[in-house]
């Protein structure tokens, strides 16, 4: 079955960031008995990612590139803040590097990185961990099925043979 709208997509990827000299840097990869699974076409991935994918059947097997701007942009340096310590009385502070998850005053969720931390504050970056990234994927795709009504509603994938997730 051939991917398109709606459908529910599992696969096994392997990725790893090109860095300027050309050398790979692996991030992450798929388990075997885990594979990646989501519902494609519903705004979920990284659009160049689903244009990739799109007409391929389970078996099918594809190495790509996407550039920082068609992924996660290019990195802000001025994309950091402050944030007070007191916030972090009943958690503690957190180490350098660590990764936060926040708010917005708009309720949107982000991530931070620690960058630094002070008795007064907590500096954090605020690009996405991918941002500035050429991303290389080697991806094999392992099932492709229409989405349950239920997948679709709820606008998520419940696992590659429609059962599992909640």
């Amino acid at each position: 079955m051939t991917i398109e709208k709606n459908h529910v997509v599992a696969l096994h990827y392997t990725l790893n960031a090109i860095e300027e000299n050309g050398e790979l840097t692996f991030i992450e990869k798929t388990d075997a008995e885990n594979p990646f699974t989501f519902l494609y076409g519903v705004g979920m991935m990284l659009p160049k990612f689903e244009e990739e994918l799109q007409g391929m059947v389970a078996g099918d097997k594809k190495s790509f590139t996407i550039s920082p701007a068609e992924g996660y942009g290019e990195k802000v340096e001025t994309a950091t803040t402050q944030l007070p310590a007191d916030m972090f009385a009943e958690s503690g502070m957190p180490p350098v590097g660590a990764v936060l998850p926040l708010q917005d005053q708009d309720g949107n969720h982000l991530t931070a990185v620690v960058m630094e931390v002070t008795p007064e504050a907590v500096t954090v970056d605020l690009n996405h961990p991918m941002a500035g990234k050429t991303l290389n994927f080697d991806i094999e795709v392992v099932v492709t099925r229409p989405a349950t009504e239920e997948e679709i509603s709820h606008g998520h994938a419940h696992g590659a043979d429609g059962h599992s997730g909640h």
